[in-house]
């Protein structure tokens, strides 16, 4: 069943913006089913393709195909905020390939933006990208985990994001008073949340350096914003 037609086990937030936004595009053109597919082993020999991958992949079709939604986020640029609205295509692509550590993987398109990243699927169900380095390198435990974050940044549209002299990973450390988001949160990414903060520690998107924590900071209000000085003064600076 699409995810648009059940959407059971996803959180309140998350249904609000499929609610709002999500739709889903019926898509015309053909498509062989995986099972009559090859794939390349780890080896470079074309095999058939294998029966976890098959399994994976027309479930990814069948629970997401055609969906679409939009997510907000902003920024601000001297005292002025700017809004940004970025769609999300689940559509497959055409690729799968061979997981040297485990299993494998397939695209599908993901943010409609010009971008050199590939969004891909493992077959452990994991959510990951390929920004040209021919990696794996995991952004969210799950697609609905991934649908999580989406909600929480859509949420945080009219909060405002931190910006502070020191590393904001560190600053997101001296934190307290925040409740874990387990259903937007995983090995590679992490979002916490109380009435006036939010923050999302994520391990960033890169193949050719180690995958280091960083985090984002947004804020609601002077209490928001009170509780944030306070941790950047615990790190000896000032936001």
């Amino acid at each position: 069943m699409h995810l648009l037609d059940d959407l059971t086990g996803l959180s309140a937030r998350a249904k609000s913006l499929l609610e709002r936004t999500g739709r889903r595009e019926h898509l015309t053109e053909h498509r062989l089913s995986t099972e009559f597919l090859q794939i390349r082993d780890r080896f470079g020999q074309p095999i058939p393709t294998p029966m976890l991958l098959v399994i994976r992949r027309e479930g990814f079709e069948q629970r997401y195909g055609g969906l679409r939604y939009q997510v907000r986020s902003s920024y601000t640029v001297e005292g002025e905020r700017h809004e940004v609205l970025r769609d999300w295509h689940y559509d497959l692509g055409q690729g799968m390939w061979a997981d040297p550590a485990r299993s494998w993987y397939f695209d599908w398109f993901g943010e409609r933006v010009s971008s050199p990243v590939r969004y891909l699927v493992h077959t452990d169900g994991s959510v990951g990208v390929d920004d040209g380095g021919g990696a794996f390198l995991e952004i969210a435990p799950s697609i609905p985990a991934l649908i999580e974050s989406h909600a929480l940044t859509d949420m945080v549209l009219t909060w405002d994001r931190t910006t502070v002299e020191i590393d904001s990973f560190i600053l997101a450390q001296q934190l307290d008073g925040l409740t874990d988001v387990p259903e937007a949160s995983g090995r590679t990414i992490r979002w916490r949340v109380s009435a006036n903060v939010v923050v999302q520690e994520f391990q960033h998107w890169s193949s050719q350096t180690p995958r280091h924590w960083r985090a984002l900071v947004w804020t609601k209000g002077e209490a928001g914003r009170r509780q944030v000085e306070e941790a950047a003064g615990r790190t000896g600076a000032q936001p």
